[in-house]
């Protein structure tokens, strides 16, 4: 009868290790992430940049079907190919870079189908205003990176949000939408 308990005892710990084993960090790669915005100009183009320098912390619970992300981005690497307008871009009239340096992304709520990332539900705060955001993966995958020797996890994510809900009402009233499509395309490397 010990002996039955004490298997049944190693076998629940055995159970409740490997169930958090699969508990990983990941760190996001800056050469393979990149968030880019589009926005409509007056009906005829779309205004499209990027932020250059970002950086971020991942933790997936594959198991538990959890995770809890945290991406940051330098509001003054805003690049758009065009400097006088990087500039613009940078000024208090949207991402007053010099007031607010960093725009953030937390979320603590990730949706799964299976073994991939769906979903992912946070907060953004912007301009120093936080508001809820869902991004939704259109791409994800795991893979043993040969060159590295580590797991990477990542994929291409977007979503759409209104820029005066932060406070960045700039030129709405001149014709420019307030609607921007964010789309992030986020590698990040297994600790």
């Amino acid at each position: 009868m010990r002996t039955t308990l004490i298997a049944a005892a190693l076998a629940s710990t055995a159970l409740f290790t490997s169930a958090h084993a699969e508990v990983s960090t990941y760190n996001v790669d800056p050469t393979h992430t990149f968030v880019t915005f589009e926005v409509a100009h007056f009906g005829t183009s779309t205004n499209r940049g990027r932020f250059d320098k970002k950086h971020g912390v991942i933790v997936i619970d594959k198991a538990g079907k959890s995770g809890n992300l945290e991406l940051i981005l330098e509001t003054n690497s805003i690049n758009t190919g065009t400097a006088a307008f990087d500039k613009h871009l940078q000024s208090d009239n949207f991402f007053n870079s010099a007031l607010f340096p960093e725009a953030k992304f937390v979320s603590s709520k990730f949706t799964f189908s299976g073994e991939k990332v769906t979903e992912v539900a946070g907060q953004l705060t912007l301009l120093g205003k936080t508001n809820p955001v869902v991004l939704k993966a259109t791409n994800y995958n795991c893979y043993m990176n040969p060159v590295l020797k580590r797991e990477v996890c990542g994929g291409d994510f977007e979503t759409i949000i209104q820029r005066s809900d932060w406070g960045m009402g700039w030129g709405v009233d001149l014709g420019i939408p307030s609607t921007v499509k964010l789309a992030i395309q986020v590698e990040a490397v297994k600790e």
